[in-house]
């Protein structure tokens, strides 16, 4: 970019940062100004109709805006304008700091300080001041700085005294709202414990699907629709049998404590707890497995849950029970000293095999809402290895796929030839691993050998002992951590090779992770044999099976574009076409088998002599081209001959004994020999029959039309 352009936009920008700024420094002198000199009722209008549309303009701004860090300039315009118009509104009224009106601009140094940062409520105390400064040198009175120095150290007084109030308010009602938040998340966790929704965080695995936003959302609905259930049902049967109080008392994970869960009352408060699993009739109830039934004076004493004097007449508990397991106590109360009769306590049997049916209910919802999640999270998966047509996409995108469903700090592919048994390491993600990628290893007794071998998850439980166990093999170090899993990459019971992740946590890898990480590493290793597949194909399209060079095709599209290249920018570039001599007898006297060793040792010495930037193909047989970019006629004759000459020294070991061949070759160089491909081919093909016509075993150019002379005559 010219600089002057940049300068100017620069400047441009900054122009339009401080146009604010300006502004408010503009009127603020507009002020002083106008306090010394009568000005024209058209210059106040005109000046009130900027300063509103500015105002307006940024108040909207401001409310637009819904992150605070970009807000600090736009709100030093905005208080700034917003104190002019107080100093404004005193000079309309005749008024001075020393009239009872002068309050209005503490009021709005107040919301300064209640509404911005420091620095801004800093700045505008800065500008209150030098209003005042100068609405004093342009009085008709002498100057007196002593009159304004209470004023300003009472503004910044003000000011300060405000923010100190209000971010001490404003950080109370956070800490207040917040520790309000986190005991309501924590009560719903132990609700949600309680009732088996969640189990308590002991490995990475669970504490990573407590953490899912979904998950949360799942187990909060589930808990909601619970208690909404118990307080119907309590409240129906509170209305049904007369009664006092009805509440539901659960087990905490550990079950040895009673927590309150819902409860609907008349009158009197109930404990919530936690109560031992011992006490009072709870705990007979418990230890019995049956209803139990009291009633008299001495019904306190079996009662933990009351904070007072008992005046309940009878009370029932009723244990909750889940296939011989209590999960919970019914309790109910009513003033009456009648005993609850068998009918009654049927009843109460009847609402708690309610309750359990209620809350195993949302137990399968929130298991069947986290197993939805997952599947989720398994079908975006397959589609990224699905999109994945290389074998490095697909193993990046199953490790990224598979960090969504296990928390590991390091993973490592291998790959698994059958025909040389041997393990390559063939990427890696994580520390220590870079060094390992490229490395090789033989089937031994280590995990990953002993993983494609068995074709089964290793080691157990993903628990890795470092003393007994080997990941790789010996001298290839796998980061020493607590938990290792090597998962085989399997296609129709054929190991194409492992998965292999560890953590830095113990227990990482559950049975629920192993799970679904199996199934991911199955998509993993059918992906990876369909890039194979893709990649074998695109080679049996592009090059030439018997050499690996690129076949006909292929060689001309390439040459093709270096044409045009060379075109575009002017470049030489020249084309050898190189062919066998007398290949047709070597067929013939010895089989193809000894021609095909031939060909194979041939396009070895062409692809030991080119450059890496050289085209190198076979155009079919015995001939092959070669596409030079850069390369002038000298060049091109001086690569032919030692192609030539290479060939010529090169002896080829076969089944009937050694075997020496010589070639001829034929060379045009663009743009002499032709300006486009089919007149630069002709040319160098016209010339390679004059080096068979002259003798063979030799280099001609299209534009001399002469073979180059060889150092010994033609074979």
């Amino acid at each position: 970019m010219d600089p002057l352009v940049r300068l100017a936009l620069t400047l441009q920008q900054a122009l339009g940062r401080s146009a604010g700024v300006a502004l408010s420094i503009g009127l603020a002198v507009y002020l002083v100004a106008r306090s010394s000199h009568p000005v024209s009722p058209l210059w106040d209008l005109a000046v009130l109709v900027v300063y509103l549309s500015s105002l307006l303009l940024r108040v909207i701004k401001r409310f637009r805006l819904v992150h605070p860090e970009g807000t600090t300039r736009l709100d030093l315009e905005l208080f700034t304008q917003l104190l002019f118009g107080a100093y404004a509104g005193l000079a309309v009224l005749g008024s001075t700091y020393e009239s009872p009106y002068h309050p209005v601009v503490y009021l709005a140094l107040m919301l300064t300080a209640a509404f911005t940062r420091p620095s801004v409520s800093f700045g505008v105390v800065v500008y209150s001041c030098l209003i005042e400064l100068g609405l004093e040198f342009a009085s008709p009175r002498p100057m007196q700085l002593a009159r304004l120095l209470p004023h300003a150290t009472l503004a910044a007084l003000f000011s300060c005294l405000n923010l100190v109030v209000f971010r001490a308010e404003i950080a109370r009602v956070r800490r207040l709202s917040r520790a309000h938040v986190e005991s309501e998340i924590e009560r719903m966790k132990e609700a949600a414990r309680s009732y088996r929704l969640l189990v308590a965080p002991s490995n990475a695995s669970d504490a990573r699907l407590q953490q899912r936003t979904e998950d949360e959302r799942a187990v909060h609905s589930a808990v909601e629709e619970i208690r909404s259930s118990l307080s119907f049902t309590l409240d129906m049967l509170r209305r049904t049998l007369e009664l006092r109080l009805a509440a539901i008392f659960w087990l905490d994970p550990g079950g040895q404590k009673l927590v309150l869960q819902e409860v609907v009352s008349n009158e009197e408060a109930v404990l919530a707890g936690p109560f031992s699993v011992r006490d009072g009739i709870m705990g007979a109830a418990l230890s019995q497995s049956k209803p139990m039934s009291i009633a008299g004076p001495k019904l306190g004493r079996q009662l933990p849950y009351r904070a007072g004097v008992e005046t309940s007449a009878s009370v029932c508990a009723v244990p909750v029970m889940d296939h011989a397991h209590a999960r919970g106590i019914l309790l109910v109360e009513r003033q009456e000293k009648r005993p609850f009769s068998d009918a009654e306590e049927e009843l109460l049997q009847t609402t708690t095999r309610f309750i359990l049916r209620t809350v195993e209910n949302e137990r399968v919802f929130v298991q069947l809402e986290r197993a939805k999640l997952e599947q989720g999270k398994l079908y975006r998966a397959v589609d990224r290895l699905a999109a994945s047509s290389t074998e490095a996409d697909v193993i990046e995108a199953a490790v990224n796929s598979a960090r969504e469903f296990a928390s590991f700090d390091c993973a490592v592919v291998t790959l698994f030839d059958r025909v040389s048994l041997k393990h390559e390491i063939c990427a890696g993600s994580g520390e220590n691993t870079e060094a390992l990628v490229g490395r090789s290893f033989g089937h031994n007794p280590g995990l990953v050998a002993m993983a494609v071998a068995n074709r089964h998850p290793l080691p157990y439980r993903g628990d890795f002992d470092p003393i007994r166990q080997v990941v790789f093999a010996k001298g290839l170090d796998f980061p020493v951590l607590p938990s290792i899993l090597v998962l085989p990459l399997l296609v129709h019971e054929r190991a194409l090779g492992t998965l292999v992740l560890g953590s830095r946590r113990k227990g990482a890898f559950a049975t629920e992770v192993r799970t679904i990480l199996e199934v991911l590493a199955s998509h993993l290793a059918v992906s990876l044999s369909n890039a194979r597949m893709v990649r074998r194909l695109e080679e049996l399209a592009t090059l030439d099976g018997l050499t690996g060079m690129l076949n006909k095709r292929s060689l001309l599209e390439v040459a093709a574009q270096k044409l045009r290249a060379a075109t575009r920018f002017g470049k030489t570039l020249s084309v050898l076409i190189c062919d066998i001599d007398h290949f047709k007898k070597v067929n013939d006297n010895f089989g193809h088998d000894v021609g095909d060793i031939i060909i194979r040792g041939f396009a070895e010495v062409l692809k030991h002599i080119k450059r890496d930037i050289d085209v190198l193909g076979r155009f079919g047989g015995e001939e092959f081209v070669i596409v030079c970019e850069e390369t002038s006629e000298k060049g091109a004759l001086l690569l032919g001959e030692r192609i030539r000459s290479e060939l010529e020294a090169t002896h080829f070991a076969t089944n009937q004994g050694e075997l020496t061949v010589t070639c001829s070759v034929g060379v045009s160089t663009f743009p002499v020999g032709g300006h486009d491909w089919d007149s630069l081919f002709k040319a160098a093909d016209e010339a390679l029959y004059v080096s068979k016509r002259t003798g063979r075993n030799r280099v001609t150019h299209a534009s001399a039309k002469r073979a180059m002379p060889t150092a010994q005559p033609a074979a």
